[in-house]
């Protein structure tokens, strides 16, 4: 603490007032009437001796207040409860706008996402259907009825592959959206390839065996009829047959009567001219199907007509 100590004046024996000495307090020896100055401590004061108070440099204020002291170099004097703040670090900031710029991107694409998912503006209202030719577009529209009102954008094709199972026509689907309304539909349909009598009606089915319709007058369809004799054909022996008919063109397709088969090495066909073709077993079906076509094309001699085709052996192809 700083000291207290005041300077007071005390005159010689001869004084008068209220400072004279009435109590035996004599007068230094400098003389008699010679006027002293001394200094009195308060109980504050170091008992050592005087402790000057701290002085503040005279040129050291601060900015805002040019009455207050600053630290030596220049620097703001800083009190008791004050805080130095820094500036954030150029880095930082950028990650952390870089991180709000994001997460505000992401939200406003979450909600046009949701928006459009659930939005009634892109509801299924027309269905067009391409690629059938067994069965009639208002078939599969029908089937698809139930896709009516729901959102494009929740329509998959799996959904649509589902509700047309039971049209056993069709072997594949592909879908596309058309917005706002509009789901298109291209069906692939199985290919009859043969007729199956089976009493009194004639089934059409496809290399599979899948039966796609059925008819009453074989004339009607241009395809061989399915020879199996007084029982019903063997698996084994249907499947060879079906395999040999579907490798076929279409052109020679139509062009046969029936087709037979003792055992799946012995496919035979016969066409409505009444020509035996030998095909043999259901083996190398792509290049005899080539080979056979390219006969067919040959002219015809009357002098000399052809009754069999066999191409068995594909690469070595016999008429006769």
């Amino acid at each position: 603490m700083a000291s207290t100590r005041r300077p007071t004046y005390r005159g010689g024996t001869n004084a008068s007032g209220p400072n004279a000495s009435g109590s035996g307090s004599r007068p230094p020896s400098g003389g008699a009437g010679t006027d002293v100055i001394s200094a009195s401590k308060s109980a504050g004061d170091t008992a050592g001796g005087y402790a000057p108070k701290p002085q503040t440099p005279q040129n050291s204020r601060n900015p805002q207040n040019p009455q207050s002291p600053q630290s030596p170099q220049g620097m703001p004097d800083i009190g008791a409860g004050k805080v130095l703040s820094f500036p954030e670090p150029k880095g930082k900031r950028r990650k952390r706008i870089l991180l709000s710029t994001i997460g505000i991107i992401a939200v406003l694409i979450a909600g046009i996402v949701a928006a459009a998912i659930y939005s009634p503006v892109l509801a299924l209202r027309t269905v067009t259907v391409e690629g059938t030719r067994l069965l009639g577009a208002d078939q599969v529209q029908t089937a698809l009825a139930p896709l009516q009102g729901k959102p494009l954008p929740q329509i998959s094709e799996d959904d649509v592959v589902a509700l047309l199972k039971p049209l056993v026509q069709i072997k594949d689907v592909s879908v596309k959206a058309l917005p706002p309304s509009t789901l298109q539909v291209h069906v692939t349909e199985r290919i009859p390839v043969a007729l199956v009598k089976q009493g009194d009606t004639f089934q059409l089915v496809d290399v599979d065996g899948v039966q796609l319709s059925t008819t009453k007058d074989p004339t009607s369809v241009s395809l061989p009829v399915i020879d199996g004799g007084s029982g019903t054909l063997p698996k084994d022996l249907f499947q060879a047959i079906t395999a040999v008919l579907g490798a076929l063109p279409a052109d020679v397709l139509a062009r046969l009567s029936n087709a037979s088969a003792p055992s799946a090495d012995a496919v035979e066909l016969r066409l409505v001219d009444g020509q035996t073709i030998v095909w043999g077993n259901a083996g190398e079906k792509e290049l005899k199907a080539r080979v056979l076509a390219a006969l067919l094309k040959v002219p015809a001699d009357p002098a000399n007509p052809v009754k069999v085709y066999d191409v068995s052996v594909p690469r070595h192809p016999v008429t006769r």
